[in-house]
Parts: C-alpha cells; sequence; structure tokens
C-alpha cells in the first residue's frame, strides 16, 4: 500500500516537471487579424499550438474579433484534451494593446496599461513555472515606418514604388525614427529595470529588422542594397543586457536568417502576402528575447510555418540552416512564428 502511494506520489510529481527533462518552451507568434484572415485560420491556430508542445505561447494581432480570443483559445486547446491558462491585452484598437499570453502554468499576475507610448509594450505576464518566477511581455510594435523597405526599393510610408532605392544608413534610421518603437524600447527597458524574475522574457512582432541582421556579412543579400544599419530596439535592447534568442544560438545571419516575414500561405494569393512585389523583402521581425543570468538558458530554437517566403511576388523555398517545423494544414497568419526551448541551468 505504502509502496503504490510512494510511485503515485512520484508520477505526479513527473507530471508536474517542467516539460522533457525540465524544458520550457517558448512560442511567439503573429496571428494575422486575430486569426480571421484565411479561412479556418482559428481552429489551425489551436491545432498548431496543441501539437507544438509549447508550454507558454504569447500572440499579438488579437483584436478579441469574435469574444475574447485568449478565452477562446483556451476553451478550443480544452476541446483537444489540453488545459491552458490565458490573460488577454486591453485590445482597444490600438497597436500594442492587440496581445495576450496563454500557458500551461499558472498565471500568477497579469498587468495591462504599462505603456503611454502608441504600439508600446502595455503588458507584462507572471507566471509559476514549477516554483520558477517567469515574467513575460507580450509585444506588438508600431507597424509605420517600416524603413526597412528603403533600401528595397520601396516607402516604408505609403508603401509605393520609389523612383531608386535609399540605401543611406542614415536616412533609413530616419525615417525609423519617426515611427513609436524606439519609444515603446526605451520605455519598456525603464518598466523592466525595476523587476526581477528567474527568467525575463520579451516576445512579439517589432515591424523592425535588427542590427544582427543587416551586417556587412548579408550587406549584397535580401536586397539590403549594401545597406548596413544598427536598427534601433535590437540595439537599445542589447545595450541594456537583452539577447535575441534567435542570435544566440545561430549567431551568423547569413547562413540562419531566419526570416519571419512575409511568409508563404498556400491559401492566400501572393498578392495577399506583399508590400513590396518587385523586391526581396524578407526579414526576421519577429522575436523572442531573454535577459542572460537568470535560472534559464536557451537550448534550441526553431522557425514555425512554411518552409517558403514571397519574394519578388513569387513563392520561394528557404534554402538556409534554419530548422523550420511545418503546419500541418492551414496556416493562419502571414508571418512565421518562433519557438525557443529553455532549459534550467539553477534550481529554484
Amino acid at each position: 500500500m505504502l509502496r503504490n502511494l510512494f510511485a503515485f506520489l512520484l508520477l505526479c510529481c513527473a507530471g508536474c516537471s517542467v516539460g522533457n527533462a525540465g524544458e520550457l518552451r517558448v512560442l511567439q507568434l503573429n496571428i494575422w487579424g486575430d486569426a480571421t484572415v484565411v479561412p479556418g485560420a482559428f481552429d489551425a491556430l489551436a491545432d498548431e499550438i496543441a501539437r507544438l508542445d509549447a508550454h507558454v505561447v504569447a500572440l499579438c494581432e488579437v483584436n478579441n474579433h469574435d469574444g475574447v480570443t485568449s478565452e477562446r483559445l483556451v476553451e478550443a486547446l480544452k476541446q483537444r484534451g489540453q488545459t491552458w491558462y490565458g490573460a488577454s491585452g486591453r485590445c482597444t484598437g490600438v497597436q500594442g494593446t492587440d496581445v495576450c499570453v496563454l500557458s500551461k502554468y499558472p498565471i500568477e499576475e497579469a498587468v495591462t496599461g504599462l505603456s503611454t507610448v502608441p504600439g508600446g509594450v502595455d503588458m507584462k505576464v507572471r507566471l509559476d513555472v514549477n516554483g520558477y518566477d517567469v515574467l513575460l511581455y507580450p509585444a506588438h510594435l508600431d507597424y509605420t515606418h517600416y524603413a526597412c523597405y528603403l533600401p528595397r526599393g520601396y516607402d516604408g510610408v505609403t508603401w509605393r514604388k520609389l523612383p531608386a532605392p535609399d540605401s543611406d544608413p542614415q536616412a533609413v534610421l530616419r525615417m525609423n525614427r519617426e515611427s513609436t518603437r524606439d519609444e515603446a524600447i526605451a520605455a519598456f527597458l525603464e518598466e523592466v529595470s525595476r523587476e526581477r524574475a528567474d527568467l525575463i522574457l520579451l516576445a512579439g512582432d517589432f515591424n523592425e529588422p535588427s542590427h544582427l541582421d543587416w551586417t556587412d556579412a548579408t550587406r549584397a543579400m535580401w536586397d539590403h542594397d549594401g545597406c548596413i544599419v544598427p536598427w534601433d530596439c535590437s540595439v537599445m535592447l542589447y545595450g541594456a543586457g537583452l539577447r535575441d534568442v534567435y542570435r544566440v544560438i545561430h549567431p551568423d545571419p547569413a547562413t540562419h536568417p531566419g526570416f519571419t516575414y512575409p511568409s508563404d500561405n498556400p491559401a492566400k494569393a501572393v498578392r495577399e502576402l506583399t508590400w513590396a512585389p518587385e523586391a526581396d523583402e524578407r526579414d526576421r521581425i519577429d522575436f523572442i528575447y531573454y535577459l542572460p543570468g537568470g535560472a534559464f538558458e536557451p537550448q534550441r530554437v526553431e522557425v514555425v510555418g512554411p518552409s517558403s517566403s514571397v519574394v519578388c511576388s513569387e513563392r520561394v523555398r528557404e534554402t538556409g540552416g534554419d530548422t523550420f517545423i511545418e503546419p500541418l494544414g492551414v496556416w493562419p497568419s502571414d508571418h512565421k512564428g518562433v519557438l525557443v526551448t529553455f532549459k534550467p541551468v539553477r534550481k529554484n
């Protein structure tokens, strides 16, 4: 009897561990118009979350179109035999508030209204991951003044084709700074500087590339047109000590570009997926950042979504070294997602 009870308790404890052998898997994804643009997108999103074995999910473009999206997803996942918790951003129609978090672990705290900047980092969620204190900020930064289009011969405000590419890095940065993205990250850094946790994460669609991707090694690739750009948000985050998980695992952007936008989506016509139809507009604009020195370190990172992208209005299969987790059926987005596997390096 006691032996059976002991075995039962061991099984219960094993069921409460952080994933496989202590893993914590975090997924970030832009769900494109609240998972309403692609036919069957909402059910496809629930299917993908269920089968990816993520433990925490940060979503953006969450508009609560047909009820509170996080609650609907929790219910849809329950119907698929999984128990999740959800927390919704304010979803006021202002970019930055259109976020939500799903977690297989209890949500200890969800705070919204953090930012007064349109497109700011407006929400934080604190999770109890088997005794580890995990703090996640979901984000969806300002989409305007998309300055990475200038070297590609397109206007980042009107999306119109330019007479010629503008490859002056200072001109690119001037346009970039007309967005609210840099103000959003400055406000986030002030906010997060007051926080302590075993793992601090920032995950979202930044609508801006990384300085780690527009380098000398890639200046002649992907229509960068010779341009090397110290993109503001990534420079600011690195200056504050945060690290881009994708580049921690795959430091070479030439071999592992990790493009997340524009993703191919076979359910949509190419013209609905591109804003620069005569350019190679591929970029990595969806990120998971973490603060090193905590209880977790990243072990693996994968791109979630179709392994093809849109280039010059053509569907093109990616040929780099990135690892893809292809969708089983309908893909709900025009972005690809990022899935990071963390492992604890310190006992709680």
